[in-house]
């Protein structure tokens, strides 16, 4: 395709534009020179433009042909071009002339056909190598533009393979415990053993969505951490796990990277109920905070500190985040108040 459609409308306008302003400035030396038909400066120019015009949109497809090719190869190519746009130029300008003249049946005089060749010849060339010159420029700029895509279109898939690898890394995890939880409960309390096995055919068919789909809302992610936390307060009891969720409706509503919150309140638990025989409160909130999306998530009762950087699965939520989002989200991790607090800011971005 030599020109997107919807460049179409401007380039008719660009080249309206320079034959109306050759042709004015062309008017005031003709009726100088005594002229008195004022219409023959404005065929003159746009009898011109129009060819250039047309013929520009070839070269610009030839440059782009030519791209990649040896420089001796393309610089043979533009030698034949060049001629050929003269020759094609010069036919197609001087045939509309002499066709409007033989209509009006105003005699039409040219100058010797070697001196014509010559004269148009000069400025043909000039007008040829501008050409070239600006075509490369545009594809440079496409190329560059594709290439931008692509590197856009790699960082989402690097971020869905990293999304793919944790989850694949929390959910055995999970998956193992949850059995033996149901495995040991399932001959003294049947009832409570079918409880847990629907959590935790909730939890993965949310799972399982929530990797084809890289990105939801926090209303959906607080939807695949709530069957999570019903099965850890089944393993360890109400009376060790206190859980609080807190989020706003406009927090809810955010978009935020799939399986994004299910590390981490996997970590405050095995960092803290696991390893604290009191009671321990894991309180989750969110709320939108000037155009940006905040997360804190707070646990206590910590007897022995988790590692400083969060381990495996909050190193792969910091990887996911600069992945997604670069600089523009924040994620900090630390002991506070007899506990351990994650807190995320992520940037707010519209989707549906």
């Amino acid at each position: 395709m030599l020109m997107p459609r919807r460049w179409l409308p401007s380039y008719i306008a660009l080249l309206t534009a320079v034959g109306l302003l050759l042709s004015l400035a062309a008017l005031q030396d003709y009726r100088q020179a005594g002229g008195t038909r004022a219409w023959e400066p404005f065929l003159w120019e746009f009898s011109s433009v129009v060819c250039v015009g047309l013929l520009a949109l070839g070269v610009h497809a030839g440059v782009g042909r030519l791209r990649g090719r040896a420089l001796g190869v393309r610089l043979g190519w533009h030698v034949l071009g060049a001629l050929a746009f003269n020759a094609l130029h010069v036919a197609g300008m001087f045939g509309l002339r002499f066709a409007v003249y033989g209509l009006t049946g105003v005699e039409y005089r040219t100058d010797p056909l070697p001196e014509l060749l010559l004269y148009e010849g000069a400025k043909d060339l000039v007008s040829y190598l501008c050409i070239a010159w600006i075509s490369h420029g545009v594809w440079a700029a496409q190329a560059a533009a594709w290439q931008t895509q692509e590197l856009e279109r790699t960082r989402r898939e690097l971020a869905e393979a990293r999304l793919a690898r944790l989850a694949d890394q929390i959910q055995p995890h999970f998956l193992f415990n949850s059995l033996n939880l149901i495995s040991s409960v399932m001959f003294e309390d049947v009832e409570r053993a079918d409880r847990l096995l629907c959590e935790l055919a909730t939890l993965l068919r949310q799972s399982l969505n929530a990797q084809t789909q890289g990105e939801h809302t926090l209303e959906a992610e607080l939807a695949l951490v709530q069957p999570f936390l019903n099965l850890m307060q089944a393993r360890f009891g109400p009376e060790r796990l206190q859980m609080r969720i807190e989020a706003s409706a406009a927090a809810r509503a955010c978009r935020m990277p799939a399986l994004l919150l299910l590390a981490p309140v996997e970590n405050a638990i095995k960092h803290d109920v696991a390893r604290h025989g009191g009671p321990v409160t894991v309180h989750l909130q969110a709320a939108c905070v000037e155009g940006r999306l905040q997360i804190q998530l707070d646990n206590n009762g910590v007897q022995q500190a988790p590692p400083v950087d969060g381990g495996l699965g909050l190193s792969n939520l910091r990887e996911r985040l600069a992945a997604r989002f670069g600089a523009r989200a924040r994620v900090e991790f630390g002991a506070v108040d007899g506990g351990m607090r994650l807190c995320l800011e992520l940037p707010i971005e519209a989707g549906p």
